[in-house]
């Protein structure tokens, strides 16, 4: 199943029964460990907003609360990284990160009140940012650079379908019995969802592929401004910021405008919404990690971000309902390409200074910048000059976007001209 992924510290020859961790059993692992950290966040989502009004909470209450989780998340970004990178055992790191979610999800469903909710923000907020560097850097442990495209095709993959088999899960879970229930479930599938790290875990200790990795990043540690200031890394972080401030609130977007002309559909054709451009990642994402290898990554990024303005046309030529459900499923292939792409440009250029996590951080955060400004200036928009105008403005702002990624982003896949990489 993972032949093709050329292993560059999971030493592909031991035998399962020697105690060593196979590329099969390590992949096999990061593959429903992706499955269930998709299925698990899926919890943290919309159903904490339905959540807190079935509790008597003001959308001002709740949108105070939704705020406290993003800015937390945001101001995580860089010291979660930097931690990730400090910490030896990544799968340490994504183990207590799943238990934070196991926190936040008990204190959702047991106590939603103001200090609780608020805590429960925070706490997941903080967890998803350690979560996220983890798995790109067992991702990379897996699979070596040179086939770090195809691996993270597969985690977008199942990760994809952990968000579809979520959103169905938790809906069903609400509707038959209620809102409080999805936080249960949530806590739930963290419990089941760390026996896939038991694998993982094993590519830590003395003489394992994980230590062979530290050893090779741990000569040194580049200044954290000569990472931060490196042209490749600002480059993508901008687009991906531009990027994020076009795409952010297209779906909310949309869904408000579904909710006004569908009435009692409203909430299927939301759900479908959602599902759809999961079930495109799910199938396009590991051949968008291929190509990434074989033609590079600005080319798929640019396919990916190319989506954007297309989708914004036609959400604001065809406003119909079911039209618009159809046209969102294009968002799986700008999802799936910035979700593979991301990391991949800042392994290409981080993966030997010591920084690769901090350098995921930064990314997070000007992508989190961006997701911020989206909805405020999409709402504005629509409310002075009418949803179509909006539409409009955010397809021109996702236009800006592919165009930086074509003209602006130097190719970093390794072997091309142009790439400037950080220090080994």
């Amino acid at each position: 199943m993972l032949a093709n992924e050329r292993v560059g510290a999971v030493s592909g020859g031991a035998r399962r029964g020697s105690g060593r961790v196979t590329a099969a059993s390590a992949g096999s692992g990061l593959d429903w460990f992706n499955f269930f950290v998709a299925n698990i966040q899926t919890g943290f989502g919309p159903f904490i907003a339905v959540y807190l009004t079935t509790q008597g909470w003001t959308q001002t209450q709740i949108g105070l609360a939704l705020s406290v989780g993003t800015l937390a998340a945001m101001a995580s970004q860089l010291p979660a990284g930097a931690l990730v990178d400090a910490i030896r055992s990544k799968a340490a790191v994504a183990l207590f990160s799943i238990l934070a979610f196991t926190a936040s999800a008990v204190l959702l469903a047991l106590w939603p009140t103001p200090l609780f909710v608020y805590l429960a923000e925070v706490l997941h907020g903080f967890s998803s940012c350690t979560l996220g560097p983890a798995i790109a850097t067992m991702s990379l442990i897996i699979a070596g650079r040179q086939a770090l495209g195809l691996r993270l095709g597969r985690n977008a993959r199942f990760a994809a379908i952990g968000n579809g088999v979520g959103a169905a899960l938790m809906g069903a879970c609400g509707y038959y019995y209620s809102s409080r229930s999805v936080f249960f479930l949530t806590a739930a599938l963290t419990i089941v969802g760390l026996v896939p790290l038991l694998p993982l875990a094993r590519l830590y200790g003395p003489g394992r592929p994980a230590a062979r990795h530290d050893a090779a990043t741990a000569r040194h540690r580049d200044p954290v401004v000569s990472v931060l200031t490196n042209r490749a890394l600002l480059s993508f972080a901008v687009c991906a910021m531009l990027f994020t401030l076009g795409n952010a609130a297209m779906l909310p977007l949309a869904g408000s405008f579904v909710t006004e002309r569908a009435e009692s559909e409203a909430t299927l054709l939301i759900a479908a919404g959602i599902v759809l451009p999961q079930l495109v990642a799910a199938a396009l994402s590991p051949t968008l990690g291929q190509l990434a290898e074989a033609r590079g990554r600005r080319l798929v990024l640019f396919l990916g971000f190319s989506t954007l303005p297309i989708r914004g046309v036609l959400f604001a030529a065809f406003p119909e309902p079911g039209t618009m459900v159809l046209v969102q499923a294009l968002d799986g292939i700008a999802g799936a390409s910035l979700g593979i792409i991301g990391p991949l440009v800042t392994s290409d250029v981080a993966a030997n200074s010591g920084r690769y996590n901090l350098a995921l951080g930064f990314v997070g955060l000007m992508i989190g910048v961006g997701a911020t400004f989206s909805t405020a200036v999409a709402g504005w928009i629509a409310d002075a000059f009418g949803n179509s105008t909006a539409f409009m403005t955010l397809a021109a702002i996702g236009l800006a976007a592919a165009a930086l990624v074509w003209m602006a982003m130097p190719e970093t896949r390794p072997g091309d001209a142009g790439i400037q990489t950080i220090s080994a």
